[in-house]
């Protein structure tokens, strides 16, 4: 009698492919997923819209440090700044073009540089601006103020309230702990955008002579007039401002609404902190003044 053999094969089928093939095709596919996840990424970001992270006091009171913002990239067409990463040189120019509105807030690279600055379109193509005695002036006339009441940051990590920023300005918070006392004066610029600026006294921005923004730039503030480096103050250090007016091609984009906020308290290594250390009542927030 004879022997039964198992699981022959049948003549002419062809031999399975070695099992280490088949791991390094699985591998590739993964790899070729992933590039092309983090290309479609990119050209999002690039071309539509991305965060942006504040790292400082210099937009107060409306954007804090540890702000998220949504930035659209579309909003004023395409230039060099508007890939995620600068990796153009500088250019004239945009494809699309659109300028901002006086009252946006925008992303913008200044010249020379590959950081971005988010500060305020305040003066347009045109435009004369000038500051005196911390009074913005637009083509000679004084833009319109209101004073409010001073508006109360509470304190945290990222909002410390300490003597550099804001000396003398740290209270007892009504609500618990401490705050920041901040004066607030309310601008509504001719088009009739709104916003409010932060005005902490005298400083060596309030006074800034006229000067007219040429074709094709904008002429851009921080609303914290007197912590911010912007178009009043020059490129590089010390002063590490716009340089004057900047030219349209590095705006990078338009600040939507805000995301969310972390108050500086998380860590990474901590998944908790990252829901405890989030500001309440900010996610959401518009950024646009509604001309």
């Amino acid at each position: 009698m004879s022997d039964t053999v198992l699981n022959q094969k049948a003549p002419g089928a062809p031999a399975a492919p070695p099992a280490e093939g088949k791991k390094d095709s699985a591998l590739w596919r993964e790899i070729k997923g992933i590039f092309w996840v983090l290309v479609a990424v990119l050209l999002f970001h690039s071309f539509v819209a991305k965060p942006f992270y504040i790292p400082s006091e210099s937009m107060m009171p409306a954007l804090l440090k540890g702000d998220r913002l949504v930035v659209s990239k579309y909003a004023y067409g395409y230039s060099w700044v508007s890939p995620s990463f600068h990796v153009w040189p500088e250019q004239k120019g945009r494809l699309f073009g659109k300028l901002p509105k006086a009252g946006d807030v925008v992303i913008v690279t200044p010249p020379g540089l590959k950081e971005d600055y988010i500060k305020r379109v305040i003066g347009l193509p045109g435009d004369t601006v000038e500051v005196r005695g911390g009074r913005l002036i637009l083509n000679g006339i004084p833009v319109r103020q209101q004073k409010l009441p001073d508006r109360l940051i509470p304190t945290d990590a990222n909002a410390p309230c300490g003597v550099e920023q804001f000396a003398g300005r740290l209270v007892q918070n009504p609500a618990g702990g401490f705050a920041c006392s901040l004066p607030i004066v309310r601008e509504t610029l001719p088009n009739g955008a709104t916003y409010d600026t932060v005005d902490l006294g005298q400083s060596i921005g309030d006074d800034y002579p006229p000067v007219k923004v040429p074709a094709d730039h904008v002429f851009l503030m921080g609303d914290n007039r007197d912590r911010s480096a912007d178009s009043r103050f020059a490129l590089g250090p010390v002063e590490n401002g716009l340089g004057g007016p900047v030219p349209w091609e590095n705006i990078g984009g338009r600040a939507e609404f805000i995301t969310f906020s972390l108050d500086g308290n998380a860590s990474w290594w901590n998944p908790i902190s990252w829901l405890t250390s989030m500001r309440g009542g900010r996610a959401g927030t518009s950024l646009r003044t509604g001309i």
